[in-house]
């Protein structure tokens, strides 16, 4: 009976530490450290949320850069439903998919024809952004060597510098984009 009261006991207190100090002070670190990143990490415009840096959306108008596509949810970017299809490189419906996306055109970046493993990922290659700079320019009625330096402008490197790969946040570019207009 001394075993079975001190387990109860014991597990009471790890209850007490795993479930609830435990996620408190982990709130409290993110809360004091990292509050935008631990909120959401939310843009704010005109004092309404658009979207978030770390949660890719959907753009689809030629004015705009375009994100890679998603595999997430039903029509794309719902991060509730997020995950990659799971189709290996064997499989004609990703082959299908991806010729579709392509069209016919020459020298597109992977990341413009592929979805990413999480479906929302908001980033792109700079390279997949250079791609898009001509019809950007063309949509928006100004010069393609103005749409490069804004991208120039917006490539994040590496993280600690050597880890993953340069990128482009695509909301974040699109933002600048439509505050030049």
């Amino acid at each position: 009976m001394k075993e079975t009261i001190i387990a109860i006991r014991m597990t009471l207190v790890l209850l007490v530490v795993v479930s609830g100090i435990d996620p408190a002070a982990v709130w409290a670190v993110g809360q004091l450290a990292f509050p935008n990143r631990a909120n959401g990490s939310f843009v704010v415009r005109d004092g309404r949320r658009i979207g978030s840096e770390l949660i890719g959306q959907p753009f689809t108008s030629p004015r705009f850069f375009h994100p890679r596509p998603s595999a997430a949810g039903k029509d794309g970017y719902d991060p509730r439903a997020s995950g990659g299809t799971n189709l290996g490189p064997t499989s004609k419906v990703l082959r299908d998919a991806i010729a579709a996306r392509i069209g016919g055109r020459t020298n597109v970046p992977a990341d413009a024809v592929t979805a990413s493993a999480s479906g929302v990922d908001p980033h792109i290659s700079p390279a997949n952004a250079y791609g898009q700079a001509a019809r950007i320019a063309r949509a928006n009625a100004i010069p393609e060597s103005e749409v490069r330096a804004l991208i120039d402008r917006h490539i994040e490197g590496r993280f600690l510098g050597i880890y993953g790969e340069p990128r482009v946040n695509v909301l974040k570019l699109n933002l600048d984009l439509l505050s030049r207009q």
